[in-house]
């Protein structure tokens, strides 16, 4: 039996339905993860077969240098959570669907060459799953973010249904830019439904080309931490698979993390690999840091390490850190609200302290914050001094029972029932 993954060029994309695929290969099923040639090595050093496969003019390998787009983007989040919204909502017309007649002939290709039985394509591969629609073949659905990616009811693509306590937005700014997130999606839609047209005549145009998704949905999720609202609308066969952990081995230079000197708390800091650029929030972090008297691992992407000002000789600080491999060891988390590290969290039973600045960050820090797991600040409006009475205030709450990822059976079941 064949399982097809079809995943961006993308490092944090490509980690979740690689765990998917991993308990497929391991229950003897054949393995193929068609992606871009930046994720090529790290494909065959897992043991599937590669095929080449190009979504996007981009790719992501988890550390990225700044460039114009990168620096509109920090821009926005300077601005705030609705101005951030506003800019990935009007970048959706541009980046979300590349070339979709070409992607659309290279999956039909690949398809046709492998006969799968079974396809795994990522929602937010929209041009994936516009190919797999118009093959008009079966497959299924991983959403890799907050279950809302995938919109229910009367949600908005890239609108949060739930917002966290200190980032409400005002009613009428929100009307906003909920009006614009509707004349994004009408556009988005058209476009799809245009490339479908020139494709796949004889198929069904769509409503809305962000609610597409294969015969069955899987979430990097926590159904527990889904709301009740959601789930009263989510479909029966849509299931909650996460958190979805890759393996990963603390290198032996990093042991001291394993084994602490003192009474002093361990807290890992990471905001993702475009939000690491926010130097300002980074050197924040670190003042808080220091205030508290923590020994940190700090992973800091391409941010040069002198800005963070003088530190302690046992902090870590590095441009990427083995995430899943030292979250185990820390008392404290302080992320972007990622759906990555939320799902790493919960799975390492780490308190957790969010800074979200976009897309379905809010989301999940509302998620969070409803179950009493995190602690949420803004990051355009806190100081060092608020942020490190908050890390002791977290600090001092029980510390949470991990999440156990979900048994190799239950994956299996989730893939091929």
């Amino acid at each position: 039996m064949t399982l097809l993954v079809i995943s961006p060029d993308y490092v944090s994309h490509y980690g979740p339905l690689a765990v998917l695929a991993r308990a497929a290969k391991q229950d003897g099923r054949r393995v193929v993860i068609a992606t871009g040639h930046g994720l090529r090595s790290r494909v065959k050093a897992e043991g599937f077969e590669w095929r080449e496969l190009n979504l996007a003019a981009t790719s992501n390998s988890g550390v990225v240098t700044k460039d114009p787009s990168i620096e509109r983007f920090l821009a926005a989040t300077r601005r705030g959570a609705l101005e951030t919204i506003r800019y990935q909502a009007m970048q959706r017309q541009i980046d979300l669907l590349w070339q979709p007649e070409q992607v659309v002939g290279s999956i039909t290709s690949l398809y046709k060459d492998l006969d799968p039985d079974e396809v795994l394509v990522d929602h937010v591969s929209f041009g994936s799953t516009l190919a797999m629609y118009a093959l008009g073949e079966s497959f299924m659905t991983l959403v890799p973010g907050h279950p809302s990616q995938l919109p229910v009811g009367n949600e908005r693509y890239g609108i949060p249904a739930e917002w966290p306590g200190c980032l409400r937005p005002d009613p009428e700014k929100l009307r906003e830019v909920e009006h614009l997130a509707d004349t994004v999606t009408a556009a988005f839609t058209d476009r799809w439904n245009t490339a479908l047209a020139s494709v796949a005549p004889e198929r069904v145009p769509v409503e809305d080309a962000f609610r597409v998704h294969g015969r069955r949905v899987l979430y990097n999720s926590v159904s527990s931490y889904h709301s009740s609202f959601r789930s009263a609308e989510v479909n029966s066969d849509h299931r909650f698979v996460g958190p979805l952990l890759r393996e990963e081995t603390l290198p032996q230079e990093l042991s001291a993390w394993r084994h602490p000197k003192d009474n002093r708390p361990q807290i890992y800091v990471a905001l993702g690999t475009f939000l690491s650029h926010r130097v300002d929030v980074l050197k924040l972090v670190a003042d808080a840091l220091r205030h508290v008297g923590a020994r940190a691992a700090m992973a800091i992407g391409s941010m040069p390490i002198e800005d963070l000002g003088p530190l302690p000789d046992d902090w870590v600080v590095a441009r990427e850190l083995p995430q899943v491999a030292m979250l185990p060891w820390a008392d404290l988390a302080i992320h972007h609200g990622g759906n990555n590290s939320v799902q790493e969290c919960l799975g390492a039973g780490v308190r957790q302290l969010v800074l979200p600045f976009s897309t379905d960050q809010f989301a999940n820090a509302a998620d969070l914050e409803r179950a009493g797991r995190a602690s949420i600040l803004a990051p355009n409006e806190t100081s060092s001094r608020e942020l490190a009475e908050v890390i002791l205030a977290r600090l001092d709450t029980v510390s949470p029972n991990l999440q156990p990822p979900m048994t190799h059976a239950c994956i299996i079941d989730a893939l091929f029932e």
